[in-house]
């Protein structure tokens, strides 16, 4: 009776485990849609927690996909629609090379041309970019759930506008709302 009673919990214990181990869900609700994004903890700490803190300060909301290019990555998370750039927290390590490509579908960091300079701007791949692998940007997820409404907004129509160059989308793709799923 004891090594049923043992082994019920000891099962307990590891399903409760496997749950508290999931990888974190974020939905952004934008403006052509929702996007699902599975984020890869395990293999990019500093950069998911990162990516959460903006998340859990509302930091996106309200933020649009200034960047637009169809046959490489979509970036947005920097700037409102009046083109106005939010007010970031510092710059994180670079956590590229950890084995997360940035493959169509993949969210990644965008940063300046100095490895160590990512805040709260990301980017997700519309098509396998190998190139910005080994040591350069760094993928910390994937999106599970959306990447119709992501092909929906490579598509949009981009031009010059304002202070941004022709790959600013003419009409704006607006992050209305980022949150956890499990919030």
């Amino acid at each position: 009776m004891r090594i049923r009673t043992l082994a019920a919990a000891l099962t307990a214990l590891v399903g409760a485990t496997a749950v508290q181990a999931a990888n974190p869900i974020v939905v952004l609700e934008t403006s052509k849609g929702d996007i699902k994004i599975e984020l890869f903890e395990d293999k990019s700490p500093i950069t998911v927690k990162n990516f959460l803190q903006y998340v859990d300060d509302k930091h996106y909301d309200g933020l649009t996909f200034h960047r637009v290019i169809s046959n490489f990555m979509i970036q947005g998370g920097g700037y409102d629609v009046d083109q106005q750039e939010r007010k970031t927290r510092d710059p994180i390590k670079n956590e590229s090379g950890n084995g997360v490509p940035n493959n169509r579908g993949y969210i990644a960091m965008a940063r300046t041309r100095e490895l160590d300079t990512a805040t709260s701007q990301f980017y997700i791949n519309v098509q396998d970019n190998p190139a910005l692998d080994r040591g350069k940007y760094c993928a910390f997820g994937k999106v599970i759930d959306g990447m119709d409404v992501v092909d929906k907004i490579k598509n949009v129509e981009t031009g010059a506008k304002g202070k941004f160059d022709e790959d600013c989308p003419k009409e704006d793709v607006v992050i209305k709302k980022a949150r956890r799923a499990d919030k």
